[in-house]
């Protein structure tokens, strides 16, 4: 996992990402980009995956025109998706990609999709945060 994780790491700072915290032997790599509205971003390496994770908010008092307007919305994300966890009230950005066949695009496409995501969705996320 060695090779993969500092692959992972490379990537990151030619992005210009800051890396916050860092366990190689867990495999996590928690980043923020400032500029682009991100902050702990947290990237798992299970091999053989990637997994890219961002707690978006936590959804006070969920209903089902919430849920539908999340899945609506997961259309529109161009890399990764809307998931919850296992509470169902944590809303998360997800994407996970193959390690082995991981490159700078793929990664850069799924940090911009997030960043995208935020800067156009953030009224809407605002509201979901205080329902």
């Amino acid at each position: 996992m060695n090779d993969h994780f500092s692959k992972v790491k490379e990537y990151l700072t030619e992005l210009e990402y800051q890396i916050v915290e860092e366990n190689e032997e867990d495999g996590l790599i928690v980043v923020e980009s400032e500029g682009n509205g991100i902050t702990n971003l947290v990237l798992g390496l299970a091999d053989p995956l990637l997994i890219v994770e961002q707690f978006i908010v936590e959804l006070k008092n969920p209903q089902p025109a919430i849920y539908q307007q999340l899945l609506q919305k997961s259309r529109d994300i161009i890399h990764g998706a809307f998931v919850l966890d296992e509470s169902g009230s944590k809303l998360i950005f997800r994407n996970t990609h193959e390690l082995e066949n991981l490159d700078l695009n793929e990664l850069e496409a799924t940090l911009n999709s997030l960043a995208l995501l935020l800067g156009e969705y953030s009224s809407e996320i605002i509201k979901l945060s205080k329902n």
